[in-house]
């Protein structure tokens, strides 16, 4: 495909996709696992019970290390081989929050291709999740100033994306949704009308993963953030 030069909208994803995150979650598990310490259910089933509770907590609390503290606590009531006082819940919610002080870690090439992007199009960012705990990470990664609009939303639907281009008036043939969440980034905005390019994380969130149907004409895919440069340079 020939290079893009005509200005486009390109809404960004954040967790992943700009910088690294659901690594973190993945390994507060394995600390919450060896702490549940549980005498026969493996990793695996454990994640099985914790997702199911994760998919019921997240419609009515949302995302983040704080909401996964929660969780995390529920998983621990529900699978605890003993005796559970507030101080088990205290480390388990604790295992959580740590995620809070990690540092923001970009993904290889978004510090090099981002700021060549801003040049010649228009940028926004647009991530779901708790409010606080996401612009933290934006103003920590630096990366606030090269776009025109950040926002972070509850979930992003269809709805949430039609409602983000009616707000920042954009023409949906030329906007496009650039992350790595099937369900979150690219089957929503595809639905939405807008294009897509899928930028592939090997350790996206189980729950963010779905089959992503054909949209010829409308969805790249490309191996890495540098190589937006050859659609968008």
């Amino acid at each position: 495909m020939e290079p893009i030069r005509e200005p486009q909208h390109l809404i960004f994803d954040a967790d992943d996709t700009l910088w690294e995150n659901n690594i973190y979650f993945e390994e507060a598990f394995d600390r919450f696992c060896e702490y549940l310490n549980h005498s026969t259910l493996t990793p695996d089933e454990i994640r099985a019970i914790l997702d199911g509770i994760e998919i019921h907590n997240n419609r009515i609390h949302g995302y983040g290390a704080v909401n996964f503290g929660r969780n995390l606590s529920q998983c621990y009531e529900r699978l605890a081989e003993r005796a559970v006082d507030q101080h088990d819940l205290a480390r388990v919610t604790a295992i959580a929050h740590e995620i809070l002080d990690r540092e923001v870690e970009l993904m290889q090439g978004v510090a090099e291709t981002l700021p060549f992007l801003a040049e010649k199009h228009d940028l926004t960012l647009f991530t779901k999740g708790d409010p606080a705990e996401q612009n933290r990470k934006i103003d920590l990664s630096g990366l606030r100033p090269l776009f025109a609009h950040c926002e972070v939303v509850k979930e992003k639907t269809p709805e949430a994306y039609k409602e983000l281009a009616r707000l920042r008036e954009f023409d949906t043939a030329k906007t496009w949704m650039i992350g790595n969440s099937p369900k979150s980034d690219i089957n929503p905005a595809i639905r939405a009308g807008f294009k897509a390019v899928f930028v592939p994380h090997e350790r996206t969130w189980t729950l963010e993963r779905e089959e992503i149907p054909a949209a010829e004409g409308r969805l790249f895919v490309v191996n890495s953030f540098a190589e937006l440069l050859q659609l968008f340079g």
